[in-house]
């Protein structure tokens, strides 16, 4: 698992360097994210049954790649496989969508893959449920909340650890609006 892990950090850390992406709200380097992701994956491996923690640890690391970066398809599947490009793939927000439809289709063909992509899902909303960036408004914040309610309902029953974590930071992050 380690040569997988590194393998796909110095991938995902490279190509959100390239394309100067830093941790919302601060000067951190995103891959400070991808990790956190990845911790939460890799700690809920510990508390599920048969979850693929090769697969799952590397569309942890790899899963903004497509939506963030200048890294296609194609080029994950040559680094990695088709079917992490494929996971990779479904995490990622169809750009061509109207905004309000995005994340339902996002959803839509996450639930279609292995339980792993789901974890992965739940896992960046954990992560992401923290204080929202300066910039964003209370209208923003209460949709951000919404949107963690509909993957928490959508992806229900998918990985029980995982949900319970994510219930548990959709009721603090209450406290944002």
């Amino acid at each position: 698992m380690q040569t997988l892990y590194q393998k796909a950090l110095l991938f995902a850390a490279e190509k959100h360097t390239e394309a100067k992406q830093l941790l919302t709200g601060s000067q951190l380097p995103y891959v400070v994210h991808l990790s956190n992701v990845a911790m939460e994956v890799l700690v809920a491996s510990q508390h599920s049954e048969n979850l693929d923690i090769n697969f799952a640890i590397q569309i942890a690391l790899l899963h903004d790649t497509i939506e963030d970066t200048a890294t296609t398809f194609n080029d994950i599947e040559a680094h990695f496989n088709k079917e992490i490009a494929e996971a990779v793939l479904a995490l990622t927000k169809n750009e061509n969508l109207e905004k309000n439809i995005r994340m339902t289709d996002s959803l839509t063909r996450i639930k279609k893959l292995k339980k792993e992509v789901a974890a992965v899902k739940l896992a960046d909303r954990i992560t992401n449920l923290q204080t929202p960036p300066k910039q964003w408004d209370n209208e923003k914040i209460k949709n951000y909340h919404k949107e963690a309610l509909q993957i928490l309902e959508t992806l229900s029953g998918t990985n029980e650890y995982l949900e319970n974590r994510l219930q548990a930071k959709i009721e603090e992050y209450k406290h944002f609006f």
